[in-house]
């Protein structure tokens, strides 16, 4: 009899770059606020603090005018490549998973050739040309899809390191007359996956990945919420209160089907990465994937937030938290060996995807 061991996706490095500038709430005070095309008749104060009610978010950060997103993005695969005492040279492909590509400040144009992996590529000085380097752009669901693609990679015996990185300037394409915007944020995450023989199941045990594009409506690009401010630029626009139903509604569904596939029991999942989006609704996700196990209550200490202080970073945000959790940085979560966890997401397209996995 040959070797009985199959191949699996194991992590062995983290890292991710948390922008410096701290946005709070005041920086929103002097904005002027517009809903179909009609100034709101609100005081900011009153418009800001319902928006943190609803979010959880009182804090997001903003990238320094001078970095792009592939320079944060190499500053987060950097870490992960010390973090896992990996030799640069030796990835097969760099995934990059984001949305707008490189946005220069004050710009609002998307710079996407050569593709961003190339240049981080490129900025890691990494001179090994069999290292493939390519972009997926999926919405906020991106890094779990890039990892799905990992996966693959790795499975078929054709790679035996792949880095995925998420990272997304988002503050460069927002409208400033759009309570929305306050929702968005800066940032960077890196995980290097590695090919590993073993008799049980180990890193990735199991995923699916959906695409509902007749609501793709719900997430799209558009003009300023200002009339008199139409010059050409497109924003980042959301349908928030249809965008939480459709979540809550589908987001469970998909998770389950990935567990279900995966055959670990839900009680056996100690840890949910889920997409930092909103607060609100990421508890209402939860609440509903319980339900649908004909469970209550979602079990305390489960689902690590940074969306409080970090906001959404879209892509950024899973890899972003599984950093800071493995490096003991989100107070009360703590990985142990042979766990599972399950990465969850949702965004544009619309997509949503699930990963379980056995640390």
């Amino acid at each position: 009899m040959g070797n009985m061991n199959k191949i699996y996706s194991v992590i062995t490095g983290t890292g991710s770059y948390i922008p410096e500038n701290i946005i709070s709430g005041d920086h929103f005070m002097g904005a002027s606020f517009f809903d179909n095309g009609v100034k709101l008749d609100k005081e900011n104060t009153e418009i800001i603090n319902k928006f943190s009610e609803i979010t959880e978010i009182v804090e997001r950060r903003y990238v320094c005018s001078d970095l792009l997103n592939s320079d944060i993005a190499t500053l987060a695969a950097k870490k992960a490549l010390e973090a896992g005492n990996v030799d640069k040279e030796t990835l097969d492909h760099i995934i990059f998973c984001h949305n707008f590509g490189d946005v220069k400040l004050g710009s609002n144009r998307m710079d996407m050739l050569p593709a961003l992996a190339a240049k981080v590529k490129a900025e890691l000085a990494i001179e090994n040309p069999d290292c493939v380097a390519y972009d997926i752009i999926f919405g906020c669901p991106g890094w779990v899809q890039g990892v799905i693609q990992a996966d693959y990679l790795i499975r078929s015996g054709d790679a035996k390191k792949v880095m995925v990185i998420g990272s997304e300037t988002l503050s460069r394409i927002i409208d400033p007359h759009d309570r929305d915007s306050m929702i968005f944020s800066d940032g960077a995450g890196a995980v290097i996956f590695e090919a590993k023989e073993s008799e049980e199941p180990t890193g990735i045990i199991a995923h699916k990945s959906q695409t509902f594009a007749s609501h793709a409506s719900l997430l799209t690009m558009g003009g300023s919420n200002n009339p008199n401010e139409q010059n050409g630029n497109t924003y980042l626009k959301m349908n928030g209160r249809k965008l939480y139903e459709f979540a809550v509604i589908n987001v469970p569904q998909v998770v389950k089907k990935a567990i279900d596939k995966s055959g670990v029991p839900l009680e056996k999942i100690k840890t949910v990465f889920i997409h930092q989006a909103n607060g609100k609704m990421d508890n209402a996700i939860m609440k509903r994937l319980f339900k649908l196990y004909d469970l209550d209550s979602v079990p305390e200490n489960l689902v690590p937030m940074t969306i409080s202080w970090l906001g959404n970073s879209s892509v950024a945000t899973i890899p972003t938290l599984i950093d800071l959790v493995l490096n003991g940085k989100v107070d009360g979560y703590k990985i142990e060996k042979g766990e599972y966890a399950v990465f969850a997401s949702v965004g544009a397209g619309m997509h949503i995807n699930a990963v379980v996995y056995k640390f």
